[in-house]
């Protein structure tokens, strides 16, 4: 049985940093050094052959193609329709993600990016739930291969099928163009999720080649995850792909609007010296200097989105209440109506804010007394603060100000976002929602510090993978069926 106290100091920082250290992987030729005619899997979609492999009881299809090219003439546009195969793809090795800095053993970052990974216990008629996976990252980094949401021990041990894509992010997935470019470029501040609209509906036409049920499919993710997951459950265009969705510690309630988003391309023009007349030249700026403008505009979370001076500001890249694509905010002023009958679960965990405090290095919050805890919650909550902080202590009389101040600071940062989610949905009626708070502590110490992480941000999904930490010595083989 696994030591759940080991395992939550070896994948505590695992988990966070695995936005920037995923699986690790080897071209084919060498991985087929390790595996024998039997340990080869194929199956046929719909574009043609593919064949992956059948490691300890799961079969593991990595790199498929779901759509078509998003660079060149279809840069900011929906991808170029994917053309069927001839022989078998080999779908043995991760496709690249997304634009953004180079990640430790995975492919290349390239601006043709539309790929999945699928893994299965078996390719045969049985009708599995499919459990489809958007990964975290904010709508920035991130792809679908990280080791740490590797989808081998769901359907090892629970009888599912996962499914994970990589899509556009950051300014190639949401730079938005509707007003500039007109009908060619609608919905372009929504590419991003556009691309997984997409993947779902590759998995309504080929999951069942792969043992899955096209009519039982769960979306879900978690942080920058969970708030796709929230406009796809507004999404009219992804309604016809999915059952059932979770939102993990990323709540959307409100999205970008147009004014915003505007804003951010007129930020994105300027850095490149164009006019609104002459925006189509960007165009033909390469995609990795695009990334470094992309990198000098800040980026606001939506729920922390504000006008200033009544006038828009730009917010970086993120999804666009556009109108079409996505038709109003997720969750404001109600529920979607289009996923009345979904089920939903959505939630936090209890200490989201230590991660933030590691990963800006900022761990100031540990020397707060009562006395000037006050002062440090106030920009967050103006007059409100002392209230706030009385009623914290009247609930956590044992706590000491800085447990106090991450209590209030994760609630703010995810869990408000959760209960409103939640409070919507039943307020609506029809499926049921599912609340929960995610508060399994780990005794690992903010570095430098003495004091513990508890349940930071991202520590969820090793456990909703049930990832196990890898052994510290391993061979070749080992290694290269990562």
């Amino acid at each position: 049985m696994m030591d759940r106290r080991y395992f939550l100091k070896q994948t505590t920082f695992a988990a966070a940093t695995s936005l920037v250290l995923p699986a690790l992987g080897y071209p084919n030729d060498r991985l087929k050094n390790f595996l024998s005619g039997n340990d080869f899997v194929n199956a046929e979609t719909s574009f043609g052959k593919v064949r992956g492999m059948r490691v300890a009881g799961v079969n593991i299809f990595k790199g498929i193609p779901y759509a078509g090219k998003v660079s060149g003439e279809h840069r900011f546009r929906r991808p170029a329709p994917l053309e069927p195969w001839t022989g078998i793809h080999e779908a043995l090795e991760f496709g690249p993600p997304s634009i953004q800095a180079p990640r430790n053993n995975e492919p290349d970052p390239a601006e043709d990016c539309l790929f999945l990974n699928i893994w299965t216990p078996a390719n045969d008629q049985k009708k599995r739930p499919v459990m489809f996976y958007n990964h975290g990252g904010g709508f920035v980094i991130g792809s679908g291969s990280s080791s740490w949401q590797d989808g081998a021990n769901l359907a090892r041990y629970f009888d599912v099928v996962v499914v994970e894509t990589n899509h556009r992010l950051g300014l190639l997935g949401f730079l938005y163009l509707d007003e500039l470019g007109g009908p060619d470029y609608a919905s372009s501040g929504n590419m991003g999720l556009l691309d997984i609209i997409a993947g779902l509906e590759w998995v309504k036409e080929n999951i069942g080649a792969f043992g899955g049920d096209p009519e039982n499919v769960m979306i879900f993710g978690e942080s920058g995850g969970g708030a796709k997951t929230s406009c796809l459950y507004a999404m009219p265009g992804a309604a016809p792909y999915f059952n059932k969705a979770s939102i993990e510690s990323g709540p959307g309630v409100r999205m970008t609007s147009p004014e915003s988003a505007a804003a951010t391309t007129a930020l994105v023009l300027k850095e490149l010296n164009l006019s609104r007349n002459n925006w189509r030249k960007i165009l033909d700026v390469p995609a990795g200097d695009l990334l470094a403008i992309q990198n000098k505009i800040p980026s606001v979370p939506p729920m922390l989105q504000k006008s200033k001076n009544g006038e828009a500001v730009p917010t970086g890249f993120g999804p666009v209440v556009d109108g079409v694509a996505l038709p109003h905010h997720p969750f404001d002023p109600t529920a979607p109506e289009i996923s009345r009958d979904k089920p939903l679960m959505v939630g936090w965990n209890e200490d989201e804010f230590t991660f933030f405090a590691w990963q800006s290095r900022d761990t100031s919050f540990t020397e707060l007394d009562f006395n000037t805890l006050p002062a440090k919650l106030a920009p967050q909550f103006g007059g409100d603060t002392s209230k706030i902080v009385a009623t914290y202590r009247e609930a956590m009389p044992k706590a000491s100000a800085p447990e106090i101040f991450i209590a209030i600071s994760s609630i703010n940062m995810m869990g408000l976002g959760s209960i409103v989610i939640a409070e919507q949905k039943s307020k609506q009626g029809g499926a049921p929602v599912y609340l929960y708070n995610f508060g399994y502590k780990s005794e690992v110490k903010l570095p430098g510090t003495d004091f513990a992480l508890g349940t930071p941000h991202a520590m969820d999904i090793t456990f909703k993978f049930n990832i196990e930490v890898p052994p510290a010595k391993g061979g070749q083989e080992n290694s290269a069926l990562a």
